[in-house]
């Protein structure tokens, strides 16, 4: 048995050894011995490429704002640990997840004994995060985020009040396939017979595939642009205004303090969510717990600005469809700054589009690394891109930033990007950078 924190943490990331496992019989498998503590929480299922993070915050936000304990299982955590399994938007504390570990670590040794094999890093945590909103600290739902894809991730033993896919893009293509309509099957899989199923997918191919999914199990779509719209879009200096329209009502001059028009679809997706608990589902909710949710929500490392003088920005844009909708949002709202980019990916990304990408909007684009097991190297990353004077590499990533910074005039900005764990890691550092400039 585990006495300490720091134990807990070294058995859970020890089991990043068995990979991904796709597949529910491993979880199904603990959920039984655990009594089916899954049967005793409310909950929402979120899954989608992008959008995923932040469509969750929006939700917990309004909920919490209406009066609710919300709990959130979220992937990856961002700057402790503990933040993957939260209550209102607070991690649950180091006992906690010694307890928890203590409760499945025995279960996990018995599996690794079994034809079924041992359960995953990711299998350990979501197994831990059900047991600990049924049996230590009881929630009135829970909103889980998906880890990867949909149909075979740990997370869909549940069965939700309903299910929310907020985008397609091409990434974990390796796994997940590599067209839209592949994705989208493996992302549909989340939909359960008879419950609701709100998306902001706008790929027609991949929304086809969507509906079908849920013709089949009768369960009701609601779809961004059809059965619910975002309009009246307004970028602000920090953060975007929109009206909200659907069947239940309009609400004028909604504002999020989240930057980028992608967001603006994630919280039009997460008040339609409110909207079916509210007229479905008995959860008091009015419009004032919407409209101050929005404004209150916080999700870090998506366009958020980390100084104003000098401007420097992170961005977790890991995957095309991210760095795409990163680059919109520079040129339109940045378009009179000198672009400066540092950017660091993992190996098993498609890296050839976000780099092109990333040349085209940076006046200068540093590639770097970070000490993380798939993390490309500066050199692999420089050796994708064209090489045409305005790209370098920095090998050490903490000294190029504590010059930059320090060099940083009014007509320059600074954006930090790619993968989330890089951000992760980077962010306490520039933080205190910034602090003693």
């Amino acid at each position: 048995m585990f006495e300490t924190y720091e134990q807990a943490i070294e058995w859970i990331h020890a089991r990043l050894r068995l990979g991904m496992k796709p597949g529910l019989s491993r979880m199904e498998w603990m959920l039984v011995r655990l009594e089916h503590p899954e049967r005793r929480i409310k909950t929402i299922h979120v899954g989608g490429t992008n959008g995923k993070g932040s469509t969750v915050t929006f939700l917990r936000s309004i909920l919490q704002e209406a009066g609710f304990r919300v709990g959130t299982f979220t992937s990856p955590y961002f700057e402790q640990f503990n933040e993957r399994i939260s209550i209102n938007g607070q991690p649950i504390s180091d006992e906690e997840l010694v307890e928890l570990t203590n409760v499945i670590k025995p279960l996990a040794d018995e599996l690794d004994h079994t034809e079924l094999g041992g359960p995953t890093e990711f299998e350990v945590i979501t197994a831990m995060s059900i047991y600990y909103f049924a049996r230590m600290s009881p929630v009135d739902v829970v909103i889980y985020e998906v880890g990867l894809g949909g149909r075979f991730d740990s997370t869909n033993v549940i069965h939700p009040l309903l299910s929310i896919i907020t985008s397609i893009g091409l990434d974990h293509t390796a796994i997940l396939g590599d067209t839209y309509e592949q994705i989208a099957f493996e992302k549909a899989g989340i939909i359960k017979n008879g419950v609701s199923v709100i998306t902001g997918v706008k790929q027609p191919e991949a929304l086809d595939v969507i509906e079908r999914k849920a013709l089949e199990g009768k369960s009701p779509i609601y779809h961004l642009g059809n059965e619910f719209t975002a309009g009246s879009r307004e970028p602000l200096e920090r953060g975007e205004k929109f009206t909200f329209s659907s069947m239940f009502g309009q609400i004028e001059d909604l504002r999020t303090t989240m930057i980028g028009s992608y967001q603006v679809d994630n919280a039009a997706c997460a008040v339609m969510a409110s909207q079916i608990l509210a007229n479905y589902y008995s959860f008091m909710i009015e419009n004032e717990h919407i409209r101050e949710g929005l404004i209150q929500a916080y999700w870090p490392g998506r366009l958020e600005v980390l100084s104003e003088d000098p401007l420097v920005l992170i961005d977790g844009a890991h995957n095309e469809e991210g760095i795409n909708a990163l680059a919109s949002e520079i040129n339109s709202r940045f378009a009179d700054k000198k672009i400066s980019i540092l950017f660091a990916a993992l190996k098993d990304k498609k890296l050839d589009k976000m780099i092109a990408t990333l040349e085209e909007t940076a006046d200068q684009l540093t590639f770097t690394t970070f000490d993380f097991p798939r993390a490309a190297s500066a050199e692999d990353l420089m050796e994708v891109g064209r090489n045409d004077g305005n790209n370098n590499i920095a090998i050490d990533y903490q000294d190029f930033l504590s010059k930059k910074i320090n060099e940083l005039n009014k007509e320059e900005i600074l954006i930090v990007t790619g993968s989330l764990y890089f951000l992760s890691e980077v962010k306490p550092f520039m933080m205190n950078v910034l602090k003693n400039k």
